[in-house]
C-alpha cells in the first residue's frame, strides 16, 4: 500500500467567492509541502482558492517515482486543474523548479490566466540525452543531488530541517525530466498568458542564467523577472519567501484588474 510521507499530503485552502484560484506545483523529488506556506498566504491574505497537487510518484517512496513518467506528472497537473475548476473559473499556475516547467508547458494546453514559475530550469545541469540517462539507470539507480552538504545552500536552516524530499535523485526519472525539459522548451514560444519568473541569485542547484534563457524564449508579451537573494533553490520555503508570496499576489491582482476579474 502506498503511504504518504507525513505532512507531505496535497492541500486545498478555499478562498472567497468570485476570487481566482492558484494551482501550486512542487518540484522534482519534492512534495506539496514545498508550496504549502505559499498556498496558505495566498488564501488567507488574498482570498484565492489554493490547491497544492502531489505529482505522481512523489511524497511516498523513491521506488514509486522510478515508475512514473513525465506524462504522469502532466496528468497530475491537469487533474488538479479540473478539481480547482470546481471552485473558480479563473486559474493561475504556480510552480517551483520542475513544477515551473510543468506550469509553463501546461499553460499552452489549459485555459489559465497566468503563470508564476520559480527556480525553473531551462536545461538540466547535466544535459545528457534522455536515452543515455535511461540506459545509465540500469547500472546506477540513484545519484546525489549536489556536491554540497545537504541544506548548505538554505538561508533558513529551521525551514530546511522540516523540508521533505527524496534524499537522492532517482536516475530513471531524470530521463523523464529531460524529456519534459524538451517539451517545455518547444512550448515556450507558444506561451501567450502573462508570466512572472522568479529566481535566486544564490541558487546553486538551478543556476540563475536559466531564468534569462526562459525569459528570452517566452512568447508572452507580458513577462516579468524577479530576483531574490536571501534564498537558495526552494524559494517558497526559504528566508525570502514572503517577498516571493507578495510578488505572486501582486502579479495576480494586476492581471485580474486588467482582465476584469473580481480580485481587489
Amino acid at each position: 500500500m502506498t503511504q504518504l510521507i507525513p505532512t507531505a499530503e496535497p492541500f486545498f485552502f478555499p478562498g472567497k467567492a468570485g476570487q481566482p484560484g492558484c494551482l501550486l506545483v512542487h518540484g522534482f523529488t519534492g512534495a506539496p509541502k514545498e508550496m504549502r506556506w505559499m498556498g496558505e498566504y495566498l488564501s488567507r491574505q488574498h482570498g484565492f482558492h489554493c490547491l497544492g497537487v502531489r505529482l505522481a510518484g512523489h511524497a511516498t517512496r523513491p521506488e514509486d517515482m522510478v515508475r512514473s513518467r513525465y506524462t504522469d506528472w502532466m496528468a497530475s497537473v491537469e487533474d488538479g486543474y479540473h478539481l480547482l475548476c470546481g471552485a473558480t473559473d479563473r486559474i493561475y499556475l504556480v510552480g517551483l523548479s520542475m513544477g515551473g516547467m510543468l506550469c509553463l508547458l501546461m499553460s499552452t494546453r489549459l485555459a489559465v490566466e497566468g503563470v508564476v514559475a520559480m527556480s525553473t530550469p531551462y536545461r538540466l545541469p547535466r544535459d545528457y540525452p534522455a536515452w543515455a540517462i535511461q540506459a545509465m539507470s540500469f547500472f546506477v539507480r540513484y545519484q546525489p543531488k549536489s556536491k554540497e552538504e545537504p541544506g548548505a545552500s538554505w538561508f533558513d536552516k529551521a525551514a530546511y530541517a522540516e523540508h521533505i524530499s527524496y534524499p537522492q535523485n532517482p536516475v530513471r526519472p531524470a530521463a523523464e525530466l529531460q524529456r519534459l525539459s524538451a517539451e517545455m522548451r518547444a512550448a515556450l514560444p507558444k506561451v501567450s498568458v502573462p508570466v512572472l519568473l522568479m529566481h535566486s541569485g544564490n541558487d546553486n542547484y538551478v543556476l540563475p542564467e536559466n531564468m534569462e534563457r526562459l525569459y528570452a524564449d517566452l512568447g508572452a508579451s507580458d513577462k516579468t523577472k524577479l530576483w531574490v537573494t536571501e534564498s537558495g533553490h526552494v524559494i517558497p520555503r526559504d528566508a525570502e519567501r514572503e517577498k516571493a508570496f507578495a510578488a505572486a499576489a501582486d502579479f495576480i491582482h494586476r492581471i485580474e484588474q486588467q482582465t476584469g476579474g473580481a480580485s481587489a
